[in-house]
């Protein structure tokens, strides 16, 4: 007797990876949260995040508008395990562990931010809580929550191409000032020479 099979059926509440993108896409473009009020909203599990910027905030590089608050530009798209860790103690903490905080400085230069070396390129303390309360002032923040935002993160980039991402971008999207600004802060410090 040979054995029947049945092709691998999708139970009807496991969302497709399609389904994961929208539902993604919408929450995203949501309205924008104060940073002051996101970080209290934050989960502790996986998602994407986007950032957000009204266009007078790096005007050379416009994102895509959000779609309930159009005087917001998106400028950064990231994916994180912990969406509440990466946000807190990343991104509105450390520029050695945030490649946001790194390129912000390094378009910022009007604002004189100035850097070390430890085992990386760093912002000094001062200025890693001025760029904290630059980025308080001017940006706003939206997520959502997924299990496995690796999947989901490199669709929204390649559908969104917010300007700060050069990762997953399309080459033609990406920004030449946001590369020379990463290179710029790249080189701002560097090991003692003996």
């Amino acid at each position: 007797m040979v054995p029947v099979t049945f092709p691998e059926r999708r139970s009807a509440d496991v969302p497709t990876d399609e389904e994961r993108v929208d539902e993604a896409l919408r929450l995203l473009t949501g309205p924008p949260v104060a940073l002051d009020v996101a970080v209290k909203r934050l989960a502790r599990g996986g998602g994407v995040y986007a950032w957000w910027a009204p266009p007078s905030v790096l005007p050379d590089l416009p994102g895509p508008p959000n779609d309930t608050d159009p005087s917001r530009r998106m400028l950064y798209l990231g994916r994180a395990t912990s969406l509440r860790g990466r946000i807190l103690r990343n991104h509105l903490r450390r520029s050695g562990s945030s490649t946001l905080r790194r390129t912000l400085a390094g378009l910022l230069v009007s604002e004189g931010f100035r850097t070390t070396w430890t085992d990386r390129v760093v912002l000094i303390p001062e200025d890693e809580k001025r760029l904290t309360a630059w980025m308080h002032e001017h940006l706003r923040l939206t997520w959502a929550e997924d299990a496995e935002p690796t999947v989901i993160e490199a669709e929204l980039v390649r559908r969104l191409h917010p300007p700060l991402n050069v990762h997953g971008v399309d080459p033609e999207h990406i920004k030449a000032a946001v590369v020379a600004a990463k290179n710029s802060y790249n080189a701002s410090s560097g090991p003692e020479q003996p």
